[in-house]
């Protein structure tokens, strides 16, 4: 098996209102759109996040786990520069996401999330290391 990952899909409650989030507030671009039912947005070259209506997600794959906390999975996005992880982080709060005060961590980094409409934690991180930079900045 080749070690990649295709597509990372969400099951999420309101699909109208995560195309609002990302593409109408964050400025994605959508490969795909079907209101009520699915979002696709490509996140890097062959991957795709994919917002997938929760009702149509338990149909297909069986019931969601649901319960108080956070959901035990972040998705991060890296930047070069401890700047652009405040103004990402600042865009979110514009559009009214719930958004962490970014902090330098103990490995080195500059970090900070938030929180989408369905309560999924983004990472906006800069990394000082150059072997990861290469492998996660454009």
């Amino acid at each position: 098996m080749d070690q990649r990952v295709s597509f990372i899909t969400l099951a999420v409650a309101d699909v109208a209102r995560s195309h609002q989030f990302y593409v109408d507030g964050l400025g994605w671009e959508p490969e795909v759109y079907v209101p009520g039912e699915v979002l696709m947005i490509r996140a890097a070259d062959k991957v795709v996040l994919s917002f997938w209506s929760a009702q149509e997600f338990e149909e297909e794959v069986g019931p969601i786990n649901r319960g108080d906390g956070v959901a035990p999975i972040t998705l991060a996005h890296n930047v070069a520069t401890e700047a652009e992880v405040d103004e990402i982080l600042s865009l979110a709060r514009t559009i009214g996401a719930e958004a962490s005060t970014p902090q330098r961590r103990a490995w080195g980094g500059y970090t900070g999330y938030f929180a989408d409409p369905d309560g999924f934690r983004w990472e906006i991180a800069m990394n000082p290391d150059p072997a990861l930079g290469a492998i996660v900045l454009p």
